[in-house]
């Protein structure tokens, strides 16, 4: 991406991603991420640390990938954009948060090790991009299946990516 607006982080998951489909079948999974960093202090000499926590999103099959791959507590690498989304609550407030739109997902092996498992490729015909092909399988546990759960509008459109 040479817009300016990539991002990488390095992270563990606060929750299990939770995967939803937009009223068109488009598959989007969200979860949280907490990012780490740790400092000496020139002056004292001790250690300090900061915590930081991210939304991330994911589209189409990789959110179907993440679903069936990552749970809370796993540490992965993301890629992807900044951006923001506005909306207004029941109240009539407006209300906006920034979140990051991930173009990539990958287990950090720095820990753990993983198990790739490449899904076989679908026609587009079959909802799959001809170009297709994914990873999957983190950790070689992979989260329990869960329910899709349709996308609640919170005063917003979720009915497509913006982008």
């Amino acid at each position: 991406m040479s817009n300016g607006n990539t991002v990488t982080l390095v992270g563990n998951l606060t929750r299990d991603p939770e995967l939803r489909f937009t009223p068109t079948g488009q598959a989007t999974a969200s979860f949280g991420l907490a990012v780490n960093r740790r400092w000496q202090d020139r002056q004292s000499g001790e250690w300090q640390e900061a915590t930081s926590f991210f939304d991330i999103v994911c589209w189409r099959e990789m959110a179907e990938n993440a679903s069936e791959s990552l749970s809370r507590g796993a540490r992965v690498l993301v890629t992807g954009r900044l951006e923001q989304r506005s909306w207004e609550n029941q109240e009539g407030e407006k209300r906006s948060k920034v979140e990051v739109v991930a173009d990539e997902i990958g287990p950090s092996l720095r820990w753990a090790t993983a198990q790739v498992t490449k899904n076989e490729r679908r026609s587009p015909a079959e909802g799959g991009r001809s170009s297709g092909g994914g990873g999957g399988g983190y950790g070689g546990a992979s989260a329990p299946a869960r329910p899709a759960a349709p996308v609640a509008s919170g005063g917003y459109s979720d009915d497509e990516e913006p982008f």
